[in-house]
């Protein structure tokens, strides 16, 4: 998060979300984050959907960082083949 804690368990990410501006908590990805909680919590559903719900709504509106090319490296799975040498 941008003020350097982290949301570690069901109840830091709750009071995270009750800490907001009523402004902000009724923003839609601020209210699907909280039913994702909340079904997480209440009901055992599933806890990846409580944290992918919390990412975007943290990160709404924020640029996507930017992605750097993957290093051209040795192609492990060319080898000659026999017929070839």
């Amino acid at each position: 998060m941008a003020d350097g804690r982290t949301l570690r368990t069901l109840r830091d990410a709750a009071d995270y979300i009750m800490a907001l501006p009523q402004k902000t908590s009724r923003l839609p990805h601020w209210q699907t984050a909280v039913r994702e909680l909340m079904i997480a919590a209440e009901r055992g559903g599933i806890i990846m959907l409580a944290r992918v719900a919390m990412m975007v709504a943290i990160h709404h509106g924020k640029p996507a960082p930017e992605r750097t090319p993957p290093a051209k490296g040795h192609h492990w799975g060319k080898r000659k083949l026999k017929r070839d040498e």
